[in-house]
């Protein structure tokens, strides 16, 4: 899918090619067809790079400049809100006055982005480059508002973890496991929102660097707004990411207690139980001669103690504080 924007006073509205005096001032490539990709490289006379080339990790494969062009590839993420998020690449070509962008998913930063931009005084977009400026920044936006669900599901996930109320042991455990699977999908999630963030960063140093915006403070301004929040958002996300580590060990911990406690309780009934076993193996013995077997009161005395050998080791136990 091919969608092409021009600029209108103060809005972007789709480019049409017979118009006199428009200008493409931002192509969206979208899952590409050859023909979309022709079209494009007709009009600004770029090559378009293919979404094998957009996957490679190397910073001059993802920074670089090529036939007066820069070509710069950000890891985006797309599907935050779901609980299958995934990364994708997105490439920015900025010739001339024009953006093209390529991208084979839809992360909602761009819907929302172009809703702005198409209505006035919505969205600044004055230049192709003030419109890469601005989608990195509503990604930027974007990945802070899932570091903030994150950290309050975290909450509410050391809540659960740390909460003292009594609760059987085969229930809590199977609470913490899930716990387990919970804090295993968000470290998942900011280590792909980590690496969001140093790519967008690494594209802002560098797109700084080989293009002079001194003398537009706009873009000036921009470039500094994403350095910083990029650099906070990373922090941020480490220090959210080294809460879950200690949230996991915790969790662990907790598991391995509930465990031992299982184990504990079982351990303490074999030895209570032991004595009592050992009066009624001796009282089952079929030899001929036993005073008690002809007892009026035996069965009453090796009840009483059973019972008895049971409760002492029971009452030491209480006392000691294993129980």
């Amino acid at each position: 899918m091919l969608r092409i924007y021009t600029r209108t006073q103060d809005r972007l509205v789709p480019f049409e090619s017979g118009h006199t005096g428009a200008v493409p001032i931002w192509l969206d490539l979208i899952s590409p067809s050859d023909e979309d990709v022709r079209e494009v490289e007709r009009l600004l006379a770029v090559d378009v790079p293919s979404r094998a080339e957009m996957e490679e990790i190397e910073l001059s494969a993802r920074l670089y400049m090529e036939d007066g062009a820069i070509f710069m590839t950000l890891t985006g993420l797309a599907h935050l809100d779901t609980e299958t998020p995934i990364k994708t690449p997105i490439t920015f070509i900025l010739k001339n006055n024009s953006l093209v962008t390529v991208r084979y998913a839809e992360p909602t930063p761009f819907l929302a982005y172009t809703n702005r931009a198409q209505r006035a005084k919505g969205a600044v977009h004055g230049s192709g480059e003030e419109i890469m400026l601005g989608l990195i920044e509503a990604m930027i936006d974007r990945t802070a508002d899932a570091l903030e669900r994150i950290g309050n599901e975290t909450d509410n996930l050391s809540h659960e973890v740390f909460n003292t109320t009594k609760a059987k042991a085969n229930k809590k455990t199977r609470s913490l496991e899930k716990v387990i699977s919970q804090i295993g999908q968000k470290a998942e999630l900011l280590t792909m929102i980590q690496e969001s963030l140093v790519s967008m960063s690494r594209l802002v140093t560098y797109y700084s660097a080989v293009e002079d915006t001194s003398d537009d403070k706009e873009s000036r301004y921009l470039v500094r707004l994403i350095q910083r929040d990029a650099t906070s958002l990373g922090e941020h996300a480490r220090a959210s990411s080294a809460r879950l580590d200690f949230l996991l060990n915790a969790t662990l911990g907790m598991i391995n207690l509930e465990q031992n406690q299982i184990i504990k309780i079982f351990s303490v009934a074999a030895v209570v139980f032991l004595p009592p076993t050992l009066v009624a193996s001796i009282y089952g013995m079929n030899y001929e001669h036993m005073p008690e077997l002809h007892w009026q009161l035996g069965y009453p005395w090796a009840i009483g103690l059973m019972v008895l050998s049971a409760l002492l080791p029971f009452l030491y136990f209480k006392r000691k504080g294993w129980l």
